[in-house]
């Protein structure tokens, strides 16, 4: 039986048989109007529901989005980035509201992070990076999980609606921390709903699908006083590890890259990456570039060149021979230094105005 495993090490290889395998929607970006960088190049790759979200973009109603925050490190992923950037999507396109949830029960019980550090990492860094990265502060409200006693009591009044089996078939396994996360997790994402049913969408990482779909299931198995609308998902694919791998892993630190981090050492890194370059010039200028498997073209494509003509102007060149793997490897380091730079000081300027934000107080 296949897993995805959103606390492990298991990552599918082939997107197409996880769409297949997991009953998911193949992600069509003419569904949405004007689709970021992200929806054009296939980086999102599936979703679940996505036609009720279009459907509301398209005829103004109500809808809206939300991520959580696990505060359980100093930096972040880059890959990270996605999920502020298809939320910014949402934003802009017509979202009621969006939802940013500091996750510091679910970080103490499986990451074992107090909460204390883990509000202190939250508003010291993490809220500050995802608005640096683009996230509209005017237009989210945030909150940390452990204060909102509504989440709490609807993880309790869900974790009636599971059984052990089902839990373990989803998970792959069912200790008491996971089990209270996943309910808490299930709570945060319907908890906008208590105020006005409306449809909801969750950009993240297929390997958050397990939440996603045990929440879909509860709403289908809850008949109360209070009726929750359909919870779409939106998966974009991982930012590969510079060696090659799946994803970037933190047990490879040389193959990854984080926020903030040193533009010296990002460039070291990006230098070693496995590119497709050939064994020789001579076999690179007359064969041309095995472009998909090189890592440093994923990195323009997916975070570094926002123009389609510039890209492919980058992918025809490097394809046909003409620009070398060492070229390909100097430009993607000119654009992270500049996108560094830029995340730099937008995340000094976020600081500055964090008691400004819109937390929900709970009393």
């Amino acid at each position: 039986m296949k897993i995805i495993d959103p606390w492990g090490q298991d990552l599918p290889e082939d997107y197409i048989s996880l769409i297949q395998d997991f009953g998911l929607e193949t992600f069509d970006p003419s569904l949405f109007p004007d689709p970021n960088r992200l929806m054009r190049r296939n980086i999102v790759f599936a979703g679940r529901d996505l036609k009720i979200i279009a459907d509301c973009i398209k005829n103004k109603k109500p809808y809206y989005a939300l991520s959580g925050i696990m505060p359980s490190s100093e930096r972040i992923h880059f890959g990270s980035k996605m999920v502020v950037e298809n939320l910014k999507y949402f934003q802009e396109h017509g979202a009621t509201h969006t939802f940013i949830l500091v996750a510091d029960l679910e970080s103490a019980s499986t990451r074992g992070v107090t909460l204390e550090e883990a509000r202190e990492r939250a508003k010291q860094f993490y809220i500050p990076a995802y608005i640096a990265l683009g996230l509209d502060p005017k237009k989210t409200t945030f909150y940390f999980q452990s204060e909102n006693k509504k989440v709490i009591q609807l993880a309790y009044e869900f974790s009636k609606k599971i059984t052990l089996n089902e839990f373990r078939s989803v998970y792959g396994s069912a200790d008491p921390g996971r089990i209270m996360a996943a309910v808490t997790q299930v709570g945060d994402m319907l908890f906008p709903q208590l105020e006005k049913s409306m449809p909801g969408i969750i950009p993240v990482g297929p390997d958050q699908d397990p939440h996603i779909r045990l929440a879909r299931d509860i709403i289908s198995r809850t008949k109360s006083s209070h009726s929750f609308m359909p919870l779409a998902g939106l998966y974009h694919k991982y930012t590969r590890s510079l060696d090659g791998g799946l994803k970037m892993s933190k047990s490879n630190p040389e193959s990854m890259i984080e926020l903030p981090e040193d533009i010296a050492t990002v460039k070291r890194k990006i230098m070693r990456a496995l590119t497709g370059g050939r064994d020789t010039l001579e076999q690179h200028r007359k064969l041309g570039a095995v472009v998909e498997k090189c890592m440093v073209f994923d990195l323009l494509k997916q975070h570094l060149v926002e123009d389609d003509k510039e890209l492919q102007k980058i992918y025809e060149e490097y394809k046909s021979g003409k620009m070398t793997s060492g070229e390909i490897k100097s430009l993607a380091c000119e654009k992270m230094e500049h996108f560094m730079d830029t995340f730099t000081k937008n995340l000094e300027k976020a600081r500055k105005h964090i008691d400004k934000l819109h937390f929900i107080t709970f009393h």
